[in-house]
């Protein structure tokens, strides 16, 4: 049996730096954003989707995570089987930014953020995935880039599910 001291000499690998969008998307009863006071989107049934985008981003991580989210068979059919797209039930979706799911707490207990993309990239791969969503012709809402945003939510189920473009999970 290997001591105490051999075990803790042993560091874990580390997790890889290659670049990644992340969803966290839940299914929801109803959904708003608001800045500023201010209500700026809003949905009934459908998906919440909090994305954030990665340094070193591009097209295909967009395009991943879009086909998921639109594709995904989280909602009830007849027989109360998870096996309805948000477009079988006629649902809608909200976006939101969330540059903190790229956080870093691995070290220490502050998150560090060096993964996430700077704005100007950020915002252009942000909106590159409101675009790919609407094109699939469910009605497609968002937040606003870069604001302080209160969200609220009513999580039916309540069912979450991770999105990693890069398969991490």
């Amino acid at each position: 049996m290997p001591s105490a001291r051999s075990v803790a000499a042993v560091a874990p690998r580390p997790c890889s730096r290659r670049s990644t969008v992340r969803a966290v998307v839940q299914r929801v009863s109803s959904a708003s954003v608001t800045v500023e006071g201010q209500i700026v989107a809003a949905i009934g049934p459908g998906l919440l989707v909090l994305a954030g985008v990665a340094g070193g981003d591009g097209p295909a991580d967009v395009e991943y995570i879009a086909s998921k989210v639109a594709g995904l068979r989280i909602f009830r059919d007849a027989d109360d089987r998870m096996n309805l797209s948000v477009s079988d039930v006629g649902g809608e979706i909200l976006v939101v930014s969330q540059f903190t799911l790229l956080g870093d707490v691995r070290r220490g207990r502050r998150p560090a953020f060096d993964a996430a993309a700077p704005p100007d990239s950020a915002r252009a791969l942000y909106e590159s995935l409101l675009e790919r969503l609407r094109a699939t012709g469910v009605p497609v809402h968002s937040g606003r880039f870069q604001a302080d945003m209160q969200v609220s939510l009513v999580n039916d189920g309540p069912v979450t599910i991770l999105l990693d473009s890069r398969r991490l999970f």
